[in-house]
């Protein structure tokens, strides 16, 4: 079969090929999945790079989440069958023609969901669900994000709308606040104008802002918590600028504020059956509802792959890159 891989660590525009590799036998308790879509997410550029928290062996190959059908089944499996949709979103080397799953976490594709859309399922809106339901904030509560132009920034924003949270949404470049209006997303400021601060001020209209999630690092941590109220929590998502902080230590000191991380894989593994059941049922409602969307801004194919992995950072994405067969 044909697998996406990489030699060595770095830039996944440079190092990316396409080899033919032996098409893997599913064990006890795991299944054969044939790949349909892949989407690209920032993680895994990342551990292509070799700058992410888990590093695999080289040579390796990519990719975490996808929509696919099942092929063959191992010993002892039961719940799933041959010629079922399935997603996964914790599955690495999914880049392939074909990939090997534990069983027990697959999720079967409703039929009324897209492959473009069961291809994003788990991943980013599971995290953005985990890391909304981790706040613990109630209706009328307000938080602010930073890169709320991203993929979890997004539905996140789209999430607490649902549950009746107020969202104010960060973005580095006036186009940015064009773009979340047009997919129906308010209360988004730019923050390379001047008086920002004051538009988000004008926002939440005096009320205090409990939670804020910073996505960026650099200096935009330090933007995100001097927006917060006394006793509120800054989590730490992403790092999309810089992998260190430049927050002020007069707003952790006088506002007594918690900074804390997030890593929605270590959050989702010790997580409840239960509650982990919990959520995912409430995005599949989401989805179909279309409370949460998940637009694609291209499809390219595994021969592309370079050239996508490019793309996903190109400045003004409305939607996920996905990788075909």
């Amino acid at each position: 079969m044909r697998a996406v891989v990489h030699t060595r660590f770095g830039e996944p525009s440079e190092v990316l090929t396409v080899d033919d590799v032996e098409t893997p036998t599913p064990g006890p308790g795991e299944v054969l999945v044939r790949t349909v879509l892949s989407p690209i997410h920032n993680h895994d550029l990342w551990t292509i790079r070799g700058t992410y928290g888990f590093k695999p062996d080289l040579p390796a190959r990519a990719g975490t989440e996808a929509v696919g059908t099942i092929e063959a089944l191992g010993d002892g499996v039961t719940g799933v069958e041959v010629g079922q949709r399935v997603a996964t979103g914790g599955t690495f080397s999914v880049w392939a023609e074909f990939f090997v799953a534990k069983a027990a976490a697959l999720i079967p594709v409703p039929d009324g969901i897209a492959d473009e859309v069961a291809s994003q399922l788990v991943s980013m809106p599971f995290s953005a669900i985990t890391l909304l339901d981790s706040l613990d904030l109630a209706e009328g509560d307000w938080l602010v994000q930073n890169a709320a132009n991203g993929a979890v920034g997004r539905m996140v924003a789209q999430l607490a709308v649902a549950r009746g949270i107020n969202v104010v949404g960060l973005v580095r470049r006036a186009a940015g606040v064009d773009e979340l209006e047009a997919q129906g997303i308010g209360n988004v400021v730019a923050t390379d104008s001047d008086g920002w601060r004051d538009r988000v001020a004008a926002i939440v209209g005096g009320a205090p802002v409990l939670a804020g999630v910073d996505s960026v690092g650099g200096p935009a941590s330090g933007e995100v918590l001097s927006l917060l109220s006394v006793n509120g929590t800054l989590v730490v998502f992403g790092a999309m600028q810089s992998p260190v902080m430049e927050i002020s230590s007069g707003d952790v000191i006088f506002k007594q504020a918690t900074v804390k991380g997030f890593w929605g894989s270590t959050v989702s593994s010790s997580m409840a059956p239960a509650k982990r059941g919990e959520l995912l049922g409430e995005l599949v409602r989401r989805i179909q509802d279309s409370t949460i969307t998940l637009p694609v801004e291209a499809t390219y194919s595994f021969d592309e792959a370079r050239a996508a992995s490019a793309a996903n950072f190109e400045p003004g994405r409305a939607g996920k890159i996905l990788l075909r067969p």
